[in-house]
């Protein structure tokens, strides 16, 4: 088994990226795109509107693209950080890099852990030569394919502005033009090495992104919760709930040797998702640890310094009380509450407010709280929510219990919605609309309001167009998460000027620090697999009954191989027509096994044969070890004369084997070596009176 980490991500919107090599099989786990790398592009220009005429977007284009005369010379200084210093380009995209150095078509299993790590899939159903089985949760799938949908959408604006694709790369990628861009700018398109370029991609296929989104879709197998789905009779692959997000998933893998639990960022007592069911990746052979959320935003301060596990006599329970405790999620409720007291605040003061949060869970929660802040007060605000999928997103949340926490399943189960949008639709305190364009959208537009709206990047979407809107307004505010350069992100519009308040704040992305020694002494594998950035993070007792393994990024880590060797299942059928044979010096049975050898449920299994398990035409089953005196004397008695030969040579030329020469009643020759005994003889019937001969002597089934 190998592992290779292509990447460790940057939190919940791009998830880490991995190739396991289990059995000969290459699996990918997870295809993101870091959507974050399009700070580096400018928005569409103020006053575009996607219903304008052709010659608008060809004048707009001239106007504010920004592109140099071919006439004027270039000059390879770095560009001031301001908007000017942005790419007036139709975006590109950010993929992993590092899967680019791997052959596609050698992929065989592709694991979809989170909906977010699912984006970058269309890249891969198009490339020739992949043939992959892709597996993904039903509720990931669905909502994956939505939120490429209005991906999709979004960058249609773009694309009716800037007009048809460029041929080959953009004048962007060109090394003049990435000289000349500020380093922070630049290290976003390059990397820290220098070396990711190769990364960016045009948004899926033009002009038939729809048709790639669907034909990844049609390619991928969706899995009920803990559904067991079997690739090629040798690997048993599960998903287990992760706490994340409604259909987020952590992944068991059972083949013939072992099983492999691979832990991606969870949550342990999530508001609105399924619980983290770790009990279901107890014992396992090896455990793949890639949460890297606890040593990125949200363990700042944890960072430097050494977690200590617990004591050896701190038992199983108190484990799983540490685990279970909801201090992380009375955190977030806290935040969500102070959010939504700093939006109402907004509203009554006169100011609109503006939320682009791309998490769906998160952005569930909010419309409940700001709901019932607004209902308190008294103070009567319009609610949108603005996106291309808000409707059939809105509608799917409440038709999937399976993957929503114990709570919001006992509503449902006491004829309650899953989530309190649906109330609110129903009373026409929240309104839906598909586009910031749409005509009964300016026709019921009030302000004050408050908007939920994509996107989070700030860059497309309907936030763009209200960000301009509202950016000058004191009163008004905009609750931004963490996780772009803020520098950067803001630079469109207008900083210095820029008067609307800005809450950034950050959720909970994974397990944090303190909690990932109790469940790793819980789980209890036999091997560990962490990181190399918890080598100085985590200490381990010298006691512990696993051995810890560390990877870096780009770099194969061989896993240890589980079992010397191989078990093999034999059906009931096929034991019932053995004959076994007692061998009391050896204190062994054995028998003589015919059947099919298969591959069936990452088992490795004898199935019974039409053939019995032991014909008359095959020679007997024989063992032990064969004494050459009693041999010449039991061939003496058959009146069968030879001689044992010192030093004589073997017919293949080997030494290693005594030789017993025949000479009466006619010529023959024995072989005896450790394992075998080869009988030479020119008559047939002399051959097996001699093969009697040795048969006497030994032990035969």
């Amino acid at each position: 088994m190998k592992l290779t980490c292509l990447s460790r991500g940057k939190g919940f919107y791009f998830p880490p990226c991995h190739m396991l090599n289990v059995c000969g099989f290459r699996i990918l786990i997870d295809c993101p795109l870091d959507l974050s790398a399009l700070a580096v592009f400018a928005p569409i220009p103020p006053g575009f509107s996607a219903v304008q005429d052709e010659e608008d977007f060809g004048h707009s284009v001239g106007e504010s693209d920004g592109c140099e005369s071919g006439n004027e010379e270039r000059k390879n200084i770095e560009k001031p950080m301001d908007a000017k210093a942005l790419i007036r380009s139709e975006p590109w995209y950010k993929t992993v890099a590092n899967l680019h150095l791997w052959n596609l078509s050698f992929i065989d299993v592709v694991l979809i852990s989170s909906p977010s790590g699912m984006l970058g899939l269309p890249f891969l159903t198009r490339a020739e030569g992949f043939s992959a089985k892709i597996y993904v949760t039903e509720a990931a799938a669905k909502l994956g394919k939505l939120m490429m949908e209005d991906l999709v959408s979004m960058h249609e604006e773009f694309r009716q502005f800037y007009g048809s694709e460029e041929l080959g790369s953009p004048h962007w990628m060109k090394w003049e033009e990435l000289e000349s861009l500020p380093s922070a700018m630049k290290e976003i398109v390059l990397g820290t090495d220098g070396i990711e370029l190769g990364g960016w991609m045009p948004l899926y296929r033009v002009p038939l992104s729809a048709a790639d989104i669907e034909d990844c879709a049609k390619k991928a197998q969706k899995l009920k919760y803990a559904e067991v789905a079997c690739y090629n009779g040798t690997i048993n692959i599960k998903p287990i709930s992760s706490g994340l997000e409604i259909g987020a998933c952590n992944w068991t893998i059972r083949y013939p040797d072992g099983t492999i639990a691979f832990v991606s960022s969870s949550e342990f007592v999530p508001s609105h998702a399924l619980e983290f069911n770790y009990n279901a990746l107890r014992s396992c052979d090896v455990l793949i640890y890639s949460d890297f959320s606890s040593l990125d935003i949200l363990e700042t301060a944890n960072k430097g310094s050494n977690y200590t596990a617990p004591e050896d006599s701190s038992t199983s329970s108190d484990l799983e009380e540490l685990l279970l405790h909801a201090d992380e999620s009375s955190e977030e409720m806290d935040k969500l509450n102070f959010i939504c007291s700093c939006a109402v605040d907004a509203v009554k003061a006169g100011g609109s407010v503006l939320i682009p949060i791309g998490r769906l869970g998160i952005m569930l929660q909010l419309l409940e709280q700001i709901s019932i802040c607004l209902e308190s007060s008294q103070h009567k605000v319009p609610i949108f929510v603005i996106s291309s999928v808000a409707e059939e997103l809105l509608a799917y949340t409440n038709i999937i219990p399976e993957w929503v926490c114990k709570q919001r399943q006992e509503k449902l189960f006491s004829g309650e919605s899953l989530f309190a949008h649906v109330e609110l639709l129903n009373g026409e305190r929240l309104q839906v609309y598909p586009a910031i364009y749409s005509p009964k959208l300016l026709l019921h537009w009030q302000e004050p309001c408050i908007v939920f709206c994509p996107h989070w990047s700030l860059r497309l979407g309907p936030a763009v167009h209200l960000l301009r809107r509202w950016h000058g307004d004191e009163k008004s505010l905009l609750i931004w998460e963490e996780g772009m350069d803020s520098d950067i992100a803001l630079l469109p519009f207008e900083p210095k000027v820029m008067k609307m308040k800005v809450l950034r704040c950050s959720f909970l992305s994974g397990i944090v620090l303190k909690k990932v020694q109790p469940l790793i002494h819980i789980l209890q594998p036999k091997f560990l697999v962490l990181p190399e950035d918890f080598r100085q993070q985590i200490i381990s007792p010298v006691s512990d009954s696993y051995s810890v393994l560390h990877y870096s990024v780009n770099e194969t880590l061989k896993l240890p191989t589980l079992k010397e060797g191989s078990e093999l299942e034999i059906t009931a059928d096929v034991i019932s027509r053995l004959h076994w044979k007692n061998l009391q010096e050896q204190n062994l049975s054995i028998t003589r096994l015919k059947g099919n050898l298969v591959m069936c449920d990452a088992r490795r299994r004898i199935l019974y044969s039409d053939e019995l398990p032991c014909s008359n035409s095959e020679p007997p089953l024989l063992s032990g070890a064969l004494d050459l005196q009693k041999l010449l004397t039991r061939l003496s008695e058959m009146g069968i004369g030879g001689s044992l030969q010192e030093g004589s040579v073997t017919t293949d030329g080997l030494s290693d084997a005594r030789v017993l020469r025949i000479d009466a009643p006619s010529e023959a020759l024995l072989e005896i070596r450790s394992t075998s005994t080869i009988i030479s003889a020119a008559n047939e019937e002399l051959a097996f009176h001699i093969r009697d001969a040795v048969n006497s002597i030994l032990d035969g089934t």
